[in-house]
Parts: structure tokens; C-alpha cells; sequence
């Protein structure tokens, strides 16, 4: 399966996606959004691609203005959906997906930063994907989103109703991170330093350290699932 990954920052990398497609012996491409000489003709065409990944980052949807990239990813959104590739959004890519299925993206009652609960919800139907009951993956948003029109959603938790949607488990938009690693949960960290403010629902940096490595142990089979019920659309 020949997989690309949009990337909007360097410290938001696909972690263990790329361990889990190389398991495999998926291709994974990169196209790296935030250089300054990315150019959106290097995209690959919809037919050459089987899975498109879209990573998270720091800036909102409509930052436009501050991330001329923005506009030309949006296209490319909207042409790979219209072409009905197999589509997976983390955080931002998942508002990015939103947003182009026709929902409305805006700030969340409060930020969530850190490892909290999330509640799967059950299938409509036989053989749809359902996530776990309850898992705890790793959170850093500050916007959230309706639920698109013709979604069902996927997972709530009591601060984001809307923690994931799935259209016809083929396009699946996730507001947390399935894919996080120690290592990048550092880069994060290192990077958004002046996001870890007092809060309700936000960790400090200690408290999301030390639980690094048995929570990022613990939902690598929610990220298999979901890769794996993708992978099964591709084909």
C-alpha cells in the first residue's frame, strides 16, 4: 500500500504509523508543508496514492494569511475525498477533513493537552469500525468541530463531544493522538511550551512524561485498528 503523509510541522511526524506501515511493508511519503520551498505540484496524484495521512500542528485551519500552504492543501483535500482515497486525520488533519466535509471548526470550550479519557462509541451496524470503550491517548488541541454531515462519531470525552468521526470507514478524523511516541510527545513539549498554562484539562510536562511510555504502549492497538480497517478500504 503506497501511504503519504502531509506534514505541517517538523515535531509532528507520523510516529508509529511509519512503524506500523513498515511492519508491513507499506511505502510512506512525506510531503513537507512547512519548508520554505515546498511546492504543492510535488503532491502526488490522487491515483498514485492508496492511504493520506494528515498530521496535526500548532495552527488553526483558517490561518490562511500566516500559512499560505493552507489553501493549496485544502484543494488537495477536497480533490483526494471527491476521488474517494482512504483518509486518516490527526488534530488538525482532522479539522482539516471536517472542515472540507462541510462542518464548522471553532474553538473548543477548553484546551486539552495531556493523556485523558476517551469513550468509544458502539457501531450503527454490523462490521463498522467501533473504538474501544475507554482508552486514554494523548491530547493537544485547542479548536474542535461538528460533526460532518453524513459522519457518525467515533469517540466523545466530557470536554469534546466530538473526539472522532468516521465516513463510511474510509475517511476516519481524530482529534488525538493515536500515533504518539515519547520521543515526539518531547518535541512537542519542547516546541508549545507556552501552551502549558493552568488549566481544567491540561497536563504539565512531568505529568505527560512520565506517563509517555505506558500509555503510548497502550493505544498502539487503537492506532492498528484504525490503520487496519483503513487498509482494508484501499483495497
Amino acid at each position: 500500500m503506497r501511504i503519504h503523509c502531509l506534514q505541517h510541522v517538523p515535531y509532528e511526524s507520523p510516529g508509529a504509523i511509519r512503524d506500523w506501515a513498515a511492519a508491513r511493508g507499506h511505502s510512506l511519503g512525506n510531503s513537507l508543508l512547512f519548508q520554505p520551498d515546498w511546492n504543492p505540484h510535488s503532491l502526488p496524484s490522487p491515483g498514485e496514492t492508496d492511504l493520506l495521512v494528515i498530521m496535526g500542528g500548532p495552527m488553526s485551519v483558517h490561518d490562511q494569511a500566516d500559512y499560505p500552504w493552507l489553501t493549496a492543501e485544502k484543494r488537495y483535500i477536497l480533490a483526494s475525498l471527491d476521488a474517494g482515497i482512504p483518509m486518516l486525520g490527526i488534530c488538525l488533519g482532522a479539522q482539516l477533513i471536517a472542515e472540507a466535509l462541510g462542518a464548522r471548526v471553532y474553538p473548543a470550550p477548553e484546551k486539552e493537552i495531556g493523556w485523558f479519557p476517551v469513550q468509544g462509541l458502539p457501531a450503527d451496524q454490523p462490521g463498522q469500525i467501533a473504538l474501544p470503550q475507554h482508552f486514554v491517548p494523548l491530547h493537544w488541541h485547542g479548536e474542535t468541530f461538528d460533526l460532518p454531515p453524513g459522519t457518525r462519531r467515533l469517540a466523545s470525552s466530557p470536554v469534546c463531544a466530538n473526539q472522532g468521526f468516521s465516513l463510511d470507514d474510509r475517511v476516519i478524523g481524530l482529534q488525538f493522538h493515536l500515533e504518539m511516541q515519547p520521543q515526539l510527545l518531547a518535541g512537542l513539549i519542547e516546541h508549545s511550551q507556552g501552551e502549558l498554562v493552568t488549566g481544567p484539562w491540561i497536563q504539565s510536562a512531568e505529568e505527560m512524561r512520565t506517563a509517555a511510555p505506558a500509555a503510548c504502549q497502550a493505544t498502539q492497538p487503537v492506532l492498528e485498528q484504525v490503520l487496519d480497517r483503513l487498509h482494508r478500504s484501499a483495497q
